[in-house]
């Protein structure tokens, strides 16, 4: 997904800004090539629900909170962004339900990496998770006042969250061999 997010800004809307612009403007109705970025918010999200059931085991919270990260993400490629081009027909209802999935996409995540930090082992790892909700929060909040660098700023986000996420269900895989 990280790829896409990079490579497909050079094949969507002439008027995409990697800068300004986010992953959901690339799955945006009307796009050029939306479905690219649509399919992997779904295959990303699919992957996290399976990654919840099959390595976070008895700790049923975090299984619940990462299958809502996941099918948020899921829903947020299903029901498309409005687009980014001026005056372009769209489907209001359906962008509406992607900003709700989309956000629930970034509460879901943080609520799951600070509810992690009850369940690691070493007190590194407990940082760790909590700061990796703290980054997704505080960059969460630059989009909102530093609009023009939301591009920016959400893959940075992605970047700290898919990171993190490998390694700490890593961890939870070779703590379930452990039991």
């Amino acid at each position: 997904m990280l790829l896409v997010t990079f490579i497909l800004p050079f094949y969507s809307v002439e008027t995409y800004s990697i800068i300004k612009n986010t992953a959901s403007h690339l799955g945006a109705q009307n796009a050029n090539n939306a479905w690219i970025m649509n399919a992997c918010f779904i295959l990303v999200g699919i992957l996290c629900v399976l990654e919840a059931w099959l390595h976070l085991g008895k700790f049923w919270f975090q299984k619940a909170i990462l299958s809502v990260f996941g099918l948020s993400l899921v829903f947020a490629g299903i029901f498309q962004h409005a687009p980014i081009i001026e005056g372009v027909s769209f489907d209001s209802a359906e962008d509406k339900l992607h900003s709700v999935f989309a956000t629930a996409v970034g509460f879901s995540f943080v609520i799951y990496a600070v509810s992690s930090a009850f369940i690691e082992k070493a007190a590194r790892h407990r940082i760790m998770d909590i700061s990796a909700g703290l980054a997704a929060t505080f960059l969460s909040v630059l989009m909102f006042y530093f609009p023009d660098f939301s591009g920016i700023w959400q893959r940075a986000i992605f970047i700290i969250t898919f990171a993190w996420l490998i390694f700490m269900l890593e961890r939870m895989r070779l703590y379930k061999k452990e039991m």
